[in-house]
């Protein structure tokens, strides 16, 4: 049959399984929201406020879903406001399809009204981009680029679509979704007894995983592995929620703001099994002497990362489900009993402990709260500084695909927009949205679309009136000398929710939040909780960037 190119799309979006798209309208892209009339009882539209938000929501949609968020925007300025989120979902590893307009065909490059190179701009930051020239090459174009975003390690993909090519028509055949699990070949055990042998022989091995985990939705796997080590295990930010925060064998966060007995047993461990991690210097805060006594072996679906940030002695490229599967007949079956107890010891006497203070908020008393009041099977998404590494700290999430927060690029920002993509795909879920008073002020306006939608999305605002983790550092490394990180802003939250037609509290107090967050929960649409915190509140434990464990700050 004869469709326009933005009929194509439609159809072809609709045969990829896409139910929603985040996005903008403009001048560029009104073939295609024309389109997007007649096809909205098939593909839902949410509307944000910024283009930032609607990328930040399609990589939310597809943290909680595992299938790729889409994000729609005009040309130029809208092309480019979606820079920052791509970035975020490819450091990441999210697949995400980024749409975006452009000038028609005989205008490009002759800096034409709203012409952006974008293609150009995105190409560190994507997967694969492309500019469609030809209508007829749109449909399959499409198609590839849902391939390639899942693929592999997944990651977002660019389309430009020239305004001339949305109006084009032409013949358009149906097809069905390749799925790309069903293209994995299937793994020689004999490939793997090399790191079978040296797992079986390990006297104290640890197991660190991350975002692969999630990726692959090797969970179940992964904790097979573990308890038939009997081994200890930790995990990078990404892979929270993988294993419940309460299981013996979790001895929590690795890193620069990880867990002490992660860290030392990393350290006193003789085999290190790194699986879906890519040991980034927050993990690995000193490269030279990560687990430098240790046999490390990296199990991971990207080649590049295999000895980029740390020497290893054993590898494996591929998928980790499928590696998993292959690799868990072969490891024997032990107890490790005296490793176990010296790491609990080590849980027992060296582990940070925060103080509740009586009548004071605290940054673990309030995660706990949180779980303990919605209940341990809530969404939860943040921004990025102290209050994202309290929330992963105390985390209690038991599944991954509910703890979002942008780990490798650090976009503050993020947690509202991922919130609504979190809402969308969670129908009748409340979502919570951790913040702070510096993040929440860089994407705020977003909160115009979750009461747009009634989106059950409660944000709980740690305001300690600093930008808190810059000046955490500057307090501890700048001799107190707080530049700019005390921004003196008179935003009345409180005011601010309601203005936009929302629910808003303000709390002091432990009793007051725990009223606040008892009654949000009953409360139709968004709520915003103000908590009215102290500026020196710090994260910790805390290894210093290049130093180590000997060198943690607890106090």
């Amino acid at each position: 049959m004869k469709l326009n190119g933005s009929q194509i799309l439609m159809e072809t979006l609709i045969e990829q399984g896409v139910d929603t798209i985040f996005g903008y309208p403009g001048g560029a892209v009104l073939n295609i929201y024309d389109a997007l009339y007649d096809y909205s009882d098939r593909i839902k539209h949410i509307l944000t406020a910024h283009e930032q938000g609607a990328a930040h929501a399609a990589d939310g949609y597809a943290r909680s879903t595992g299938r790729p968020g889409v994000v729609l925007a005009t040309s130029g300025p809208g092309a480019t406001n979606l820079v920052t989120g791509i970035a975020t979902a490819y450091m990441d590893s999210i697949p995400m399809i980024a749409l975006t307009g452009n000038v028609s065909t005989n205008l490009l490059g002759k800096d034409s009204f709203q012409e952006i190179y974008i293609t150009g701009i995105t190409m560190p930051i994507t997967k694969h981009n492309y500019v469609v020239r030809d209508v007829e090459d749109l449909a399959d174009t499409i198609r590839e680029a849902f391939r390639i975003a899942t693929s592999g390690r997944p990651g977002p993909v660019l389309i430009d679509l020239p305004k001339d090519i949305t109006a084009a028509i032409c013949e358009h055949e149906a097809a069905s979704p390749v799925n790309v699990t069903d293209e994995m070949e299937a793994i020689p055990a004999e490939d793997l007894q090399t790191i079978a042998d040296v797992l079986n022989e390990s006297q104290r091995p640890v197991i660190l995983f991350g975002g692969g985990v999630v990726a692959s939705g090797a969970s179940a796997e992964l904790a097979q592995l573990i308890r038939k080590m009997d081994c200890p295990s930790c995990h990078t930010v990404m892979a929270t929620g993988v294993m419940p925060a309460d299981d013996p064998y979790n001895l929590g966060l690795i890193g620069m703001h990880g867990t002490v007995s992660s860290s030392v047993a990393v350290h006193r461990a003789d085999v290190l099994l790194a699986i879906g991690s890519r040991f980034s210097d927050r993990v690995a805060t000193n490269a030279s002497k990560f687990a430098r006594n240790q046999k490390i072996i990296h199990i991971d679906i990207d080649a590049a990362e295999i000895n980029k940030n740390v020497p290893i002695d054993h590898s494996y490229v591929g998928d980790v489900k499928a590696v998993l599967k292959t690799m868990l007949p072969l490891i024997e079956k032990k107890s490790r009993s005296d490793w176990n107890h010296e790491i609990s010891v080590i849980r027992e006497r060296g582990e940070y402990r925060s103080i509740n203070c009586e009548g004071e908020l605290k940054p673990n008393q309030i995660i706990q709260d949180i779980y303990r009041i919605m209940g341990p099977d809530i969404a939860m998404t943040t921004d990025v500084g102290q209050h994202q590494m309290w929330a992963a700290q105390y985390s209690q999430a038991t599944d991954p695909r509910r703890f979002l927060t942008s780990g490798g690029l650090g976009t503050m920002g993020f947690g509202y927009g991922a919130a609504i993509g979190a809402a969308m795909a969670r129908p009748g879920e409340t979502i919570v949205h951790i913040t702070g008073d510096g993040s929440f002020h860089m994407n705020l306006q977003e909160l115009c679309t979750a009461v747009s939608h009634q989106l059950p999305i409660i944000t709980i605002i740690f305001n300690n009136m600093v930008l808190g983790m810059v000046y955490q550092w500057q307090r501890i490394f700048y001799n107190n000398r707080f530049s700019f990180t005390e921004p003196n802003r008179q935003t009345d939250f409180v005011k601010l929710a309601e203005a936009f037609g929302a629910h808003g509290r303000r709390c002091r107090t432990p009793e007051e939040f725990q009223d606040a967050i008892t009654e949000a929960k009953r409360l139709q649409g968004p709520v915003v909780i103000e908590l009215v915190m102290r500026a020196d509140e710090r994260v910790l434990p805390m290894i210093p960037a290049g130093l180590t464990i000997d060198e943690v700050i607890l106090d």
